[in-house]
């Protein structure tokens, strides 16, 4: 994030971290927490993350900046996260998108392929993309604005990345299961996540 919006969301509440990411790191300091995205049509943004995507409004208003007033929506799914995404105002139409993705993990394979029915039902999005990494199976689209959206879960392997494959996601769960491991056995560095997750804890100094 950069000018106003940065000093909007370094104001806001800070709210504690979800349990998961407490109980996982011993290194002092900081945990992800959430995104701020300038959008050029609020209303409509609005509508697609809370229609689609299942977020909650949690606050709405406005705060003056250096560039004029900025009005701001803030989402969650989480009561535990007073925000995960904050949308400001102030996005010019047309121009260029320094959002690379926004990546939310699904909870289960039968949630993310409903999210994927759903959106392919009418929502008001482009480039609809499931793909599996090995380590994580996908679906990518772009939202009303163009934002790249991720919606994901992880498999319990590890492959080298970045590798990313067409999914079939419309296959029965446990056939796409099997579809998924058989493909991401074959790939350089395959081992369980399980194995990735010990070497990574003892390079970050947690283990």
């Amino acid at each position: 994030m950069g000018g106003g919006l940065e000093n909007i969301v370094a104001s806001s509440i800070h709210h504690a971290a979800p349990a998961r990411a407490r109980t996982m790191s011993k290194t002092p300091g900081l945990s992800f927490s959430h995104v701020g995205i300038y959008v050029t049509d609020i209303a409509a943004m609005e509508d697609f993350y809370t229609r689609y995507l299942g977020f909650t409004v949690t606050d709405r208003g406005t705060l003056p900046t250096p560039h004029g007033e900025v009005g701001l929506v803030f989402l969650s799914r989480n009561p535990d996260e007073h925000h995960q995404i904050v949308m400001a105002t102030g996005r010019p139409a047309g121009s260029f998108n320094t959002v690379n993705q926004i990546s939310l993990r699904a909870d289960s394979l039968t949630t993310l392929k409903g999210f994927h029915a759903k959106l392919m039902d009418g929502a008001p999005i482009s480039e609809m993309s499931p793909v599996t990494h090995g380590n994580a199976m996908s679906i990518y689209f772009r939202d009303p604005e163009g934002n790249r959206v991720e919606l994901f879960i992880d498999t319990p392997w590890y492959v080298s990345q970045p590798m990313r494959v067409i999914l079939p996601i419309e296959m029965p769960e446990a056939e796409l299961m099997q579809w998924v491991e058989g493909h991401a056995s074959k790939l350089p560095g395959f081992k369980p996540r399980a194995e990735w997750r010990a070497e990574m804890a003892r390079k970050m100094g947690l283990a």
